[in-house]
């Protein structure tokens, strides 16, 4: 295997694209919660240690899920040959090292202590949790949701940030779900008691769709109590109907309904961006 196929197998490794997303909510965080200056330098080290660390989680969890990997998606690095199970190994760990590094020499406590919780959940996720029923889907969740928190601990004030988790640990927590759906024939085979295997493919559509439907109707919150201004209702009703519309979809086509699922969250992001830069001008 050549060093150009084997450094792009290593950057696949990463989901570069989902790795730099992570890291951007991270940013969303910091922006809506600034109030008091802008520190820079806090900021740029808690979005490098986010897409650090979610490089570095994803890497682990292909090491963890080669076997799966082979049914279910055996164009991924380590199933096609372009990245040795060792060679995922090692790079997952620098990656982790290199964000708590970042942490731990530019991040106030709570943002440190955030980043500890999840790096510890991103490294026994695979091993010790996604088997579970619905608990791995909450951990990953919970992660999703964290990125607004950590960008909130990132400058100090995590409080403006709570909605934005819960917004987007219930969204997150129902594409997890609809993804498992997609995933059932290759975990099933391997021996794992996914959440849509435990209870029935359907009860965990309806679940992930009612997930959605607490979310959409949580999310005019900021508006009614008056922390942002009409301009953030504008954005998100749209980002709404996008996520109650995929819910919907997962029922007959999981792989569309999780992926339209996503630009919905993202949709929804924008929204406390220009809620914020409103409320600000």
């Amino acid at each position: 295997m050549g060093t150009v196929e084997r450094g792009r197998g290593l950057v696949e490794l990463t989901r570069p694209v989902n790795s730099i997303a992570a890291g951007v909510l991270t940013f969303i965080g910091s922006f809506v919660a600034a109030d008091q200056g802008f520190p820079v330098g806090a900021v740029v080290a808690a979005v490098g240690a986010t897409i650090l660390a979610t490089g570095a989680g994803n890497a682990i969890n292909d090491y963890f899920d080669r076997e799966i990997d082979r049914i279910n998606n055996p164009e991924r690095p380590i199933p096609r040959g372009a990245v040795s199970p060792r060679a995922c190994l090692w790079f997952s760990i620098g990656l982790f090292l290199t964000a708590v590094v970042l942490a731990l020499a530019l991040l106030p406590p709570l943002a440190i202590a955030i980043a500890v919780v999840n790096l510890l959940a991103l490294i026994t996720y695979t091993e010790l949790f996604k088997g579970l029923p619905g608990v791995g889907n909450a951990l990953v969740a919970y992660l999703g949701g964290s990125t607004f928190l950590f960008g909130g601990a990132a400058v100090d004030n995590v409080e403006p940030t709570i909605v934005l988790f819960v917004l987007a640990a219930l969204s997150t927590l129902a594409r997890e779900i609809i993804k498992d759906v997609e995933d059932v024939e290759g975990d099933r085979e391997e021996g794992l008691n996914t959440l849509p295997i435990a209870i029935g493919e359907r009860r965990a559509l309806q679940l992930a769709a009612g997930m959605v439907a607490v979310a959409a109707v949580a999310s005019p919150v900021p508006y009614l109590t008056g922390t942002f201004g009409l301009s953030y209702l504008v954005v998100v009703l749209p980002a709404d109907a996008v996520m109650l519309y995929a819910g919907y979809e997962g029922f007959s086509d999981p792989t569309a309904g999780q992926s339209h699922l996503k630009y919905g969250m993202f949709l929804a992001a924008l929204a406390f961006i220009v809620g914020r830069a409103a409320a600000l001008a």
